[in-house]
């Protein structure tokens, strides 16, 4: 088995990384915001209703109050660092390959295809989990009632003001146990269906549009089965006040106390509804941005 992601240079999987994560974003963060609101809105009581009964609804509501553009909030934040963030995340799954890879001809098992994608996810940590924090807390402030942060860089800087860097980097521990697994059977997941769908005889680098977006869409499915639990932890962790939790086992004490197991997966119509059609978006970026690039400078 074999990948076409590391055929050309490092400086070509930066730019087709920053356009796949690009793509991504555009295709899926309108379902991100909704699956943040859901999972970080209050338990419904005997005196209060929940805010959202679901997915739908909260798109509804959201649009109604806030326009469209309401569902892209919060944006700046990932889309500031998808470019590096994909850079490095292809630079770590490529990294992976090789260490395990003496003889570029040799292929590479699929558990060692899992290894190199779990690195990718400990190289990615590092940009994603302060963007993610702002993101978050971006997301759920209208639902809050108050405007705290007027934008990403606002947020950012009195993060850093009121508690120092530690505080802009909350929830990293989280974003390793969701990013680090996930990102092993998202990159096995792409492989592995794409060795699948490609006919006998041909390379993997002639798939069809169609097959792309289909391994593309299937590795985001596969991806986020295994990440929402964590996910719903880290969303809820970074946007409580300061003193809410006392740290990653007292999230998920509280959320499975009042909720049950069932508030791990909170946000899961929104999160699968969305994992497909964002990551096939983000491999065919990727794919065909990498094509253009060894088109125009094939020498580069």
């Amino acid at each position: 088995l074999s990948s076409t992601y590391f055929t050309s240079n490092y400086e070509k999987n930066f730019i087709a990384g920053g356009v796949g994560g690009a793509c991504l974003l555009f295709a899926g963060h309108p379902l991100d915001t909704i699956k943040v609101r859901l999972q970080t809105q209050p338990r419904g009581t005997c005196n209060q209703y929940v805010l959202y009964s679901g997915a739908y609804d909260c798109f509804r509501k959201t649009v109604s109050k806030e326009g469209v553009l309401g569902l892209y909030k919060g944006m700046a934040a990932p889309l500031a660092g998808v470019a590096p963030m994909m850079a490095i995340s292809f630079f770590g799954y490529g990294l992976g390959k090789q260490l395990q890879q003496p003889d570029p001809n040799t292929p590479l098992s699929y558990s060692q295809i899992y290894l190199a994608g779990m690195l990718a996810g400990v190289f990615t940590t590092v940009i994603v989990a302060p963007g993610e924090r702002i993101k978050c807390l971006l997301q759920v402030q209208s639902t809050a009632g108050q405007l705290k942060y007027t934008g990403p860089m606002d947020c950012a800087v009195r993060l850093y003001k009121e508690q120092g860097i530690r505080s802009v980097y909350k929830g990293t521990v989280l974003t390793l146990i969701r990013d680090v697994p996930s990102n092993g059977l998202y990159f096995l997941t792409y492989e592995y269906v794409k060795n699948l769908l490609t006919p006998e005889g041909q390379s993997m680098n002639q798939l069809s549009t169609p097959r792309i977006l289909l391994a593309g869409g299937t590795a985001g499915i596969f991806n986020w089965v295994i990440a929402l639990p964590p996910d719903v932890l880290k969303s809820n962790f970074q946007t409580a006040a300061e003193g809410r939790y006392s740290g990653l086992w007292d999230v998920l004490r509280q959320l499975v106390q009042e909720e049950g197991m069932r508030g791990l997966y909170k946000g899961f119509n929104a999160v699968m509804l969305r994992a497909f059609p964002a990551n096939a978006a983000c491999f065919l970026g990727f794919e065909v941005a990498l094509k253009l690039l060894n088109w125009l400078a094939p020498d580069w």
